[in-house]
């Protein structure tokens, strides 16, 4: 499936380390080719308290040059017992959708006997190879992950070794593995096809088509959508928001434009909040009793945004629960665990439901 020591004396990064390193590399292999004292090596793995960036420089290029992997298991791997933790590796903390997705996943590892470790890539590469290098070095039973972007470094992958992945949301072009996703491109088309029945063929686009494999998803049931109604689409109108923040800048201008969309397509609850923010503010930019030079643009959410209901949006929204989303991860990924999912990668797509609020 395609998806998706004490301290040692200076040395060259690249220079050879004197002495072969027997078996895995250790922290004092590291300080000893980075010049650097082993507690500055784990200062700098902890997050770089107190450690001068080019000197945090120095020691990263050490770790990826050896191969480095810090065990914080060490005790249990030598006793060959499982840790008991499964991994789960989000794009954003801050996101409310992700704290319903790590609750499934923990519904399902607790009635396993496991615990869950929670961490964030906040959509950047490096930190999400960084933090599969962290939980490499727990000596995790099993990881459940949303990639960064498009791709997923393969040095990040390798680090993982013999760890069992399950991909959640989204997809890694040429990384065969288990994944769970929605029905993106489907319930894309149902969520375009309700605003196309109330009338609107001016709509407006809110996603990262560039960066995001869910987003490119929703854009290509949006434009099927559109083609089967025989509408048109202004490329002027695709706005490639990430968040909030760019989301409610791109509607902004689009409303301020002299063909302003009459509806939106929101790729993620994040957009639909920036959306939201720029309607509501330009609706409430008009003197009381003043009528605006539009009517309040419709919105379609692909995810559903708390308390949305109550701000006076013509809103539609794709509907689906992340607790359940992270519970069908889970579950493919103990199934591996047990020994049960014969065959190559399998796929799980959840459905959506399209309603109005």
């Amino acid at each position: 499936m395609n998806m998706s020591r004490s301290k040692a004396s200076p040395a060259k990064v690249g220079a050879p380390v004197r002495g072969a390193v027997k078996g895995a590399p250790t922290v004092r292999d590291v300080a000893a080719l980075a010049g650097v004292s082993p507690m500055t090596v784990s200062r700098t793995m902890a997050g770089g308290l107190n450690v001068r960036p080019e000197v945090q420089d120095r020691v990263r290029d050490a770790v990826e040059k050896l191969g480095y992997r810090p065990n914080q298991s060490a005790r249990n791997t030598r006793l060959r017992k499982p840790t008991g933790l499964i991994g789960i590796a989000v794009t954003n903390l801050d996101n409310p959708y992700y704290g319903r997705f790590a609750l499934g996943v923990q519904k399902v590892a607790s009635a396993h006997g496991r615990q869950i470790v929670v961490g964030s890539s906040g959509e950047d590469p490096a930190l999400e190879e960084q933090l599969l290098r962290e939980f490499a070095g727990r000596q995790l039973e099993g990881l459940i992950l949303v990639p960064a972007g498009n791709g997923l470094n393969q040095g990040a992958v390798q680090q993982l070794g013999n760890i069992p992945l399950v991909l959640a949301t989204r997809t890694v072009e040429g990384l065969e593995c288990d994944a769970v996703l929605v029905e993106d491109v489907a319930g894309a088309a149902a969520g375009t096809a309700a605003l196309l029945e109330d009338g609107h063929r001016r709509i407006g686009f809110l996603g990262d088509v560039d960066g995001i494999s869910t987003a490119r998803r929703r854009f290509e049931g949006f434009r099927q959508a559109l083609e089967r109604a025989g509408a048109g689409f202004d490329p002027a109108h695709l706005a490639k928001a990430r968040d909030s923040e760019t989301a409610a800048e791109a509607v902004g201008r689009l409303l301020a434009g002299p063909h302003p969309p009459t509806a939106f397509f929101s790729a993620n609850n994040r957009t639909t909040v920036g959306a939201l923010r720029a309607i509501c503010e330009r609706r409430d930019r008009a003197a009381p009793g003043s009528r605006l030079p539009a009517p309040v643009p419709a919105l379609a959410s692909f995810d559903d945004v708390e308390l949305a209901d109550l701000l006076g949006v013509p809103l539609s929204v794709m509907s689906h629960d992340p607790c359940e989303l992270g519970a069908a991860a889970a579950d493919l990924l103990f199934e591996r665990l047990a020994g049960t999912a014969d065959g190559g990668p399998r796929l799980v797509q959840l459905p959506v439901t399209v309603r109005r609020v």
